[in-house]
Formats: C-alpha cells, structure tokens, sequence
C-alpha cells in the first residue's frame, strides 16, 4: 500500500504492506521527534520515498542513496 507524508511542508509516498499500518503511526510520531533536528530536515528535502519494512523506515534519496531509520 501507500500513504503519503507530510513533513515540513514537503510530502512523500510511503510504502508499505498491510500488515504494518501501524508502523505508520510510528512513523509520524518519529518524524514530530525529529521537528527539531536541523541535519534531518536538511536531509528530508533530498528524500524521494520511504518504505516501511518492519520497524525500520527506508528513506530513498532521489541519487539511490538511502538512509535507515528505527521507528520504534
């Protein structure tokens, strides 16, 4: 499935299977942690997409780089 994502006025798609919509929920609750963190926001205008695989959210920079983040 996919959700999109709103942060610091910028959305991108997640991806993810059904069985892990409540990862989403983590998701938004670690984006609000990461409000103030300014290296991540600088990060977050690069990011393409981000997947969801169990815990931990992929980020795609639009060059394929990715970076790995634990929501839980």
């Amino acid at each position: 499935m996919m959700k999109i994502v709103t942060f610091k006025s910028r959305s991108v798609p997640v991806y993810y299977p059904n069985e892990l919509s409540a990862s989403i929920e983590q998701l938004n609750h670690k984006l609000y942690e990461l409000e103030l963190d300014f290296d991540f926001r600088k990060k977050w205008r690069r990011i393409k997409s981000v997947e969801m695989v169990r815990d931990v959210a992929i980020f795609q920079y639009n060059d394929g780089t990715k970076l790995y983040l634990e929501v839980c």
